[in-house]
């Protein structure tokens, strides 16, 4: 009896050979440009044209693949007439359809790209390229290989991208020019380790990220960018979506949202405390004295909140998978334990009892009487502050041993 081609299929599986497996995964197709799609009939079907081209004039092995996002104006027949494969995605979201449509390729590498005819599918061989090398993710630049009038708003090409790729570079040092070029590859086993959680427009920003953390192998090349071919506005939104990618920029670093900032404040107010406790200090035509001490202390105990967030959301998104592992973090936690947390609180707690014991017995000598306000000051904000705080570290030590667990 012959064999289909399943189930030959079905005996590899079955048999479970690491080797098997490996001629079975590279058994598709060399690659597959992905195209994220939602009502694009204007310009889709020059698109798949020009990607179909590209593989077949470079002699690449490859398919090109429409994940339709509920398109309404008959796009998903259009592609199939022009020769691509069509991955309907039911979940709303620009993300949600690349990343349903990655899922969905049979090659070994993907390349995205948007479908309005404002990206250059002849460059495709140049980030093949780089794949070939051993990149794991290789970013398109468009600064570098041209912006044709007309293709990119003044506001983000010369506000928006330029920022917000800065900010990936200082954040996540990911080498990279246009941290949001919309034709990218990457390889589907780098894509497979970054474990992509968001939907919609962030999904770019996730992917570079998380790359970029993982320590992958991130390379760049020119391409241009011309203006689409639509007719209708641009589905991206200038202000709400260049706000969504800041905002997942700042929570996927923590420690320049959360604890530099934070560590900063209670440094300075610890030092201003030290400089203002002992009198009043005059700097230039004012005279800083008690009430500002109120507000230092105030700054330290903001400053340690932070701090403490920033080691929360730390521990938090390791343990979601939103952040991988960082080594240099966990061995922290050999010495920062539920019980350091508890000696450290309890050891500010009696402090701060100390200095109010001192206080009401400094007030017993006088015989109860009338003390002057500013002096009381300066022992009752220290004390206050060491009691705060000494409470603040315990409780955040049992609340990050209950976060530590699902860890351990």
């Amino acid at each position: 009896m012959n064999r289909t081609p399943q189930d030959q299929t079905m005996e590899t599986r079955r048999a479970g050979g690491s080797a098997e497996m490996a001629v079975l995964e590279t058994a598709g197709p060399e690659l597959t440009v992905v195209m994220p799609c939602l009502n694009e009939a204007e310009t889709l079907a020059v698109c798949v044209d020009k990607a179909l081209a590209a593989l077949a004039g470079n002699d690449i092995d490859g398919e090109v693949l429409v994940a339709d996002n509920g398109s309404t104006d008959g796009s998903q027949e259009i592609a199939r007439e022009h020769g691509a494969r069509v991955v309907d995605v039911p979940i709303r979201g620009y993300g949600a359809a690349l990343n349903a449509g990655i899922q969905a390729a049979r090659g070994r590498y993907v390349l995205m790209a948007d479908a309005d005819d404002s990206y250059e599918f002849a460059h495709i061989p140049r980030f093949l390229a780089e794949l070939r090398s051993g990149a794991d993710l290789v970013m398109g630049n468009r600064f570098r290989g041209g912006i044709l009038p007309g293709a990119m708003p003044p506001l983000h090409r010369y506000l928006g991208n330029p920022v917000l790729s800065f900010l990936g570079r200082r954040l996540f040092h990911a080498p990279i020019g246009d941290f949001h070029c919309g034709i990218r590859a990457f390889s589907r086993d780098a894509y497979n380790r970054l474990g992509v959680r968001t939907t919609g427009m962030e999904f770019a920003s996730e992917m570079v990220v998380k790359s970029a953390l993982l320590g992958q192998r991130i390379a760049e090349v020119p391409t241009t960018l011309k203006k689409d071919g639509r007719s209708r506005p641009p589905h991206l939104r200038t202000w709400r979506d260049g706000w969504r990618h800041l905002r997942f920029l700042l929570m996927y670093s923590p420690r320049w949202l959360f604890f530099y900032p934070g560590l900063a404040l209670m440094i300075a107010g610890l030092a201003l405390m030290a400089w203002l406790l002992p009198a009043s200090r005059p700097l230039g035509h004012v005279n800083l004295g008690v009430d500002t001490l109120a507000y230092i202390s105030a700054a330290v105990l903001v400053g340690f909140q932070l701090v403490f967030f920033a080691v929360a959301a730390k521990v938090f998104a390791i343990s979601e998978g939103l952040l991988p592992e960082d080594e240099a973090f966990q061995r922290w936690f050999h010495y920062i334990t539920l019980e350091t947390g508890l000696l450290v609180g309890v050891l500010l707690v009696l402090c701060g009892v100390g200095i109010a014991l001192s206080s009401v017995i400094s007030w017993a000598h006088t015989g109860y009487g009338h003390l002057p306000p500013v002096q009381m000051m300066r022992r009752t904000l220290p004390a206050m502050l060491c009691l705060m705080l000494g409470t603040e570290v315990c409780f955040a030590s049992f609340f990050l041993s209950l976060l530590g667990l699902r860890r351990r």
